[in-house]
């Protein structure tokens, strides 16, 4: 027969047990429905326009995630924008039932010291806080002259960017870091967890004039991706092209890439075709759909 102590312990087993099923199952709940593939689009392709303007059609063209680049007033977002102006711009996403991916919106300013540079870097870190950006990232620099204060800019800042929840990434874009072996020296040289790569194939082509292919190139930064400008090309120089349509084989491309590793993340078009609004929707459409089957 069983005393009070031992219905209470029985009691007490249940509600730990039924507690611990309950968290299982919230942690497989969560980790089933957090998406493997965050494909969005950067307002680059409506940079004439205002930034609601570009986020009104990226909406309509059925995207769930949104890159804050350039508008017609420069970059939507930058280390000179307020804590203010940045929540404004997170309400704006938010109310089209948007979420901002990813910022570009940082460039080195030669006149200023590196102390200055790193300040206005970490400014920026605050405003991707704000707008619960998880990504912000870089160009790099074409002039070697400023190659290594750039980098020591971004190696300040790499722990203030991890306590807010923030990861830093470089892109191929040219000049010292124009392929996927000179980005990877970066990234390594840096050498924080918070520091990655960004790839973006259109450029790999473009800035060696059409010669060198991104699915030969990109095998040298195997497990350094979290995510992607997907960016097209056509010869002779031109990367306003609706990913696809031009010379870089993405299929090619994410099946190497998922023998590097990279195997989830963000894929964020960055241009498109050029015209007016309802064509740059439909592009914008054409895209996501041929990204949604590659990533099925």
């Amino acid at each position: 027969m069983e005393n009070s102590n031992t219905k209470h312990l029985i009691s007490r087993r249940s509600f730990i047990g039924s507690m611990v099923m309950a968290t299982t199952a919230g942690a497989l709940l969560n980790s089933c429905s957090a998406p493997k593939w965050k494909i969005g689009i950067y307002t680059r392709p409506w940079n004439k326009l205002d930034y609601k303007n570009a986020l009104d059609s990226i909406a309509k063209a059925g995207f769930q995630y949104i890159g804050m680049m350039s508008h017609k007033g420069g970059r939507v977002l930058g280390p000179d924008t307020s804590i203010e102006e940045a929540a404004v711009i997170f309400e704006e996403a938010r109310s089209r039932g948007l979420q901002i991916a990813s910022i570009s919106g940082y460039g080195y300013d030669r006149k200023a010291s590196l102390d200055d540079n790193i300040a206005a870097l970490k400014r920026l870190i605050d405003n991707s806080k704000v707008c619960k950006c998880p990504n912000l990232m870089m160009n790099g620099v074409s002039d070697p002259a400023i190659e290594a204060d750039y980098y020591k800019a971004i190696a300040a800042s790499c722990d203030y960017a991890q306590s807010k929840g923030v990861e830093l990434t470089l892109k191929p874009h040219g000049g010292t870091n124009a392929t996927g072996a000179q980005c990877r020296k970066h990234v390594e040289s840096v050498g924080h967890k918070s520091f990655n790569l960004w790839y973006d194939p259109g450029n790999i082509y473009y800035y060696s004039d059409g010669t060198i292919d991104p699915v030969a190139d990109c095998a040298d930064v195997d497990g350094l991706l979290t995510g992607m400008c997907v960016k097209d090309f056509r010869m002779p120089k031109d990367v306003n092209v609706t990913p696809g349509t031009g010379m870089v084989d993405f299929p090619k491309l994410f099946e190497r890439l998922r023998q590097g590793g990279f195997k989830g993340g963000s894929l964020v078009i960055e241009c498109l075709n050029t015209g007016d609004d309802p064509y740059l929707i439909s592009e914008a459409i054409k895209a996501r759909e041929m990204l949604e089957e590659l990533t099925a």
